[in-house]
């Protein structure tokens, strides 16, 4: 101090040297809450508003517009006379207890949605409204946090060097809480438990920076500040352009990467946290070695240029290794024992196509930093702005490359747009050394200032044509890979390019050669239907095929329709959850009783380009004058519709795949009995395949805990398992086999027998005969299983931990352990009775001895 009692400069700067590596361990403290925040926010989130593209494009919005605003009004409404690691402690303990809030507050906000939520423009404003109020608040202090920090840093490079760590320590917080989210919180606990963990770190931060703060003396020491703080550097606009070009390319590469990755390694939940981690890893080293060169460079602006640049043959490599490469490497992931395994190859082979790309994103911000700030400038305010540019890009580039790039042109041309981007960025902060410096060069050497000017306008073109050819060297995914994802380089079939009419695959004379007919890149899915020159036609979601013409596929589609409408005594209104091949609502169209179908598909492109291919076998249930077709998330249709009916069916997506554990909670099923009349029957399908014991236990308890009477139906042959049908009805289920085999005989049910014949059901009795337990049998069986919930979404953590795991013959034999004949669920005459007693003897599921003595 001097003798007037103030602090000097010489003595805060020693005094904030002191403490720049504890704050930095904050920041990594921070950054961990927020990424526990944002995945527990989003699940949350999306279990109300849906899970559509047009959901996550105006959640990422808020998100990232409420940093974006907090990043710039903090240093606008809050003094620079604040100590700032005080106004940094009070920011982390805000965003602590607006986590907690949430999670609690998350009910009412849902009667709230409900209440007002519309179709159309009406109801993406209320999806806002909830996001706004969710989550505007916290993020708002979260895009506070790293400006307040600012003011304790001087602005020198040595000063901008440091914040270019603290962001890359918050980065490296953002990973630890990527994985501590995805592999142990959310799989072993719950949404509510990560939350307190996060709120405890939040907690635990504060009041280390509430310490720091007393020990260390703060003033605005610089008298200059208010003078110097209002003028920009020349030039400074440029920077900010080129770090918002770098935000939207980051932002769309990572959309556009982790799209085509989930395709390769499988879409589940572990998938989407290891992309995500080695994308944040990247940006982390990135950020520090960003942060080293702005320390000690004299052009940052010119740094930030050549990273943009590198940036162009990054983008290219990356597009290169998904189409051209990592597809063909020859790993089955069938062969590891341990899931673990598994997921140390899947993070190798982001590293190998995501870091170099990531690290010069990351280290874009610091150079950028250090490109405009200047002594006497309030640090907040510079990094509020940069901050806030570079959000408001990522922010345009994560809804622009969802909403419409991919959708509208694919990833192919996506990748080549981020390249023509990146391009631009790096034109404009290296056109000064273009321009302004080579005339400033040329004019010192007389007469061979024409040979030099001649050197640079070649090495100008020669950088535009390696660009050009780095875009055009960008090639689509192969077809495999949206059909077969990780299995790709392992198919035992001939795969085909090239050929995709009707005429030229029948008359191929090599059976096991399949061609692809149709690929598209929709706004939520990839999806293909391939055929082989023998007939087989397969639709492909998510890498793998969901429906097919192939026998078995049939005749399960066809009995998660069947057996609904003929159980329900007057099936008027039906709603089919997943739309796939169009099979299962199909198989309404024969009923007379039917009157409406509503099919509701998260995806465009599936009723529209998928289902009419399979119309000979789902009756173009499509055009058929009784159907509705709605675009929307199952769940969030079902959330939101006033409408109720006689029969629901879903069948969406494997249980595996990220996201698709909402369509199998107990709120989600409790919901669906909600929306049905009296007597509704509640139907869906469930794999024995890609699972293990806990999986199956957890998705057929789940159902059980909502239908206590429900019923297995399985798909199988000769009792080897393969898939089933999960079935449920309001009040006690009782079969009349003498009314149904009746009711089938009718005369207006002729193409419904037509249609169970296609499939191998000749009677009523073959139908039933699938018959594989029910709820009251097995809960010895069901005892540990672990519910899925909407609070801790368990079976996408069990699924997604075991899809490589082949165990139907295995998970099919533990139910049948506790098989017996259901006298209280059929009844009818003897002679019906006795025939199907006589089918389930037959059908391999139960020994003749154990099916007298049971019924003994």
């Amino acid at each position: 101090m001097n003798e007037n009692g103030l602090i000097e400069p010489a003595d805060q700067t020693a005094s904030a040297n002191k403490s720049l590596p504890i704050i930095l361990i904050l920041f990594i403290g921070s950054g961990c809450a927020a990424l526990i925040y944002e995945i527990v926010w989003f699940q949350l989130i999306q279990l109300m508003i849906g899970s559509s593209s047009i959901s996550l494009g105006v959640l990422l919005g808020i998100y990232m517009g409420g940093m974006c605003l907090g990043s710039l009004v903090l240093p606008r409404i809050i003094s620079a006379k604040r100590h700032p690691l005080r106004v940094y402690a009070l920011l982390e303990l805000g965003i602590g207890i607006l986590g907690v809030v949430i999670l609690f507050a998350m009910p009412y906000l849902d009667k709230l949605y409900i209440a007002n939520v519309g179709s159309g423009m009406s109801g993406i404003f209320f999806r806002g409204v909830i996001c706004a109020i969710c989550l505007l608040p916290p993020t708002l202090l979260m895009g506070a946090t790293l400006p307040a920090i600012a003011r304790w840093i001087e602005t020198t490079p040595r000063g901008v060097s440091w914040l270019g760590f603290f962001y890359g320590g918050n980065i490296v917080g953002a990973v630890l809480g990527c994985l501590l989210a995805g592999f142990y919180l959310l799989r072993v606990h719950d949404l509510a438990t990560a939350t307190y963990v996060a709120a405890a770190i939040n907690v635990l931060v504060a009041i280390i920076g509430f310490v720091v703060a007393s020990l260390s003396e703060y003033s605005v020491f610089n008298k200059d500040r208010k003078e110097t703080e209002s003028a920009h550097l020349p030039g400074a606009w440029i920077v900010y352009i080129a770090i918002a070009i770098s935000g939207m390319t980051a932002l769309g590469a990572e959309v556009t990467w982790t799209r085509l990755l989930s395709l390769l390694l499988g879409g589940t939940v572990y998938t989407f946290s290891i992309i995500l981690a080695v994308f944040l890893f990247g940006l982390g080293i990135g950020s520090s070695i960003g942060s080293f060169i702005s320390r000690y460079t004299l052009r940052p602006r010119l740094m930030l240029g050549f990273c943009q640049l590198l940036l162009t043959g990054a983008i290219a490599w990356t597009a290169y290794m998904i189409a051209n490469s990592l597809p063909y490497w020859p790993i089955d992931p069938y062969l590891s024992g341990s899931p673990w395994y598994n997921f140390q190859l899947d993070i190798l082979r982001c590293i190998w196509v995501i870091l170099p790309a990531a690290c010069l994103w990351g280290a874009s911000f610091p150079l950028a930093l250090a490109s405009v700030v200047s002594p006497g400038k309030d640090p907040g305010k510079i990094v509020g702005g940069i901050y806030a540019v570079n959000t408001i890009g990522a922010i345009i580039g994560s809804i622009c490359f969802t909403l419409f790039v991919i959708p509208r042109f694919g990833t192919q041309q996506a990748q080549r747009m981020l390249i023509i981007f990146a391009a631009i960025a790096a034109f404009l902060m290296l056109k000064d050394l273009l321009f302004s410096g080579g005339k400033k060069v040329l004019s010192s050497f007389g007469t061979g200032r024409y040979i030099l000017r001649f050197t640079v306008i070649i090495l100008f073109v020669g950088v535009l044509v390696a660009i050009a050819f780095l875009v055009k060297s960008v090639n689509k995914i192969p077809w495999g890979l949206i059909s077969n994802g990780r299995y790709m380089a392992t198919l035992s079939y001939q795969m085909v390019p090239g050929i995709t009419k009707e005429e030229d695959i029948v008359a191929s004379s090599a059976s096991q050669d399949t061609y692809c007919i149709y690929a598209a890149e929709g706004m939520n899915v990839s999806i293909a239907v391939t055929k082989t020159s023998s007939g087989l036609q397969c639709f492909h979601g998510a890498g793998k095929v969901q429906a097919s013409n192939d026998p078995q596929d049939m005749r399960l589609q066809r009995m998660l329709g069947h057996i609904s409408a003929l159980i329900n005594k007057n099936p008027e209104s039906v709603l089919v959850v997943a739309c796939g091949a169009g099979v299962t609502a199909g198989s309404f169209v024969p009923h007379p009783e039917v009157k409406r179908i509503v099919i509701c598909d998260i995806e465009p492109l599936v009723p529209q380009n998928v289902a009419p291919r399979f119309s000979k076998e789902n009756f173009d249930v499509v055009n058929d004058p009784r159907t509705e077709l709605v675009y929307d998330d199952g769940r969030h249709f079902i959330h939101t519709t006033k409408e109720k009916f006689d029969v629901i069916t879903s069948d969406p997506i494997d249980p595996w795949v990220k996201g698709c554990a909402a369509l199998n909670t107990v709120e989600y099923y409790t919901m669906c009995k909600e929306h049905l009349n009296p007597g509704g029957v509640m139907a869906l399908w469930m794999p024995f395949y890609e699972s293990n014991s806990q999986t199956v236990k957890s998705l057929i308890s789940t159902f059980f805990e909502v239908f206590p009477n429900g019923i297995i139906w399985s798909n199988d042959f000769s009792g080897v398992g393969y898939d089933a049908v999960l079935f449920g009805q309001v009040g006690p289920t009782q079969i009349n086999l003498d009314e149904l085999q009746e009711r089938l005989n009718r005369e207006d049910h002729i193409n419904v027998k037509q249609s169970l014949n296609e499939v191998g059901f000749y009677s009523i009795i073959d139908l039933l005969a699938t018959y594989g337990g029910q709820a009251t049998d097995l809960h010895e069986w069901r005892e540990g299983a672990q519910i899925n919930t909407d609070r801790n979404l368990r079976l996408q953590y069990l699924a997604g931990m075991w899809l490589n795991a082949y165990q139907e013959d295995k998970n099919f034999a533990e139910i049948l352990d506790y098989y017996r004949f259901p006298d209280d669920l059929f009844i009818g005459s003897e002679e019906n009775l006795s025939a199907l007693r006589s089918a389930l003897e037959n059908s391999g599921r139960i020994e003749t001895s154990d099916l007298l003595s049971v019924n003994n």
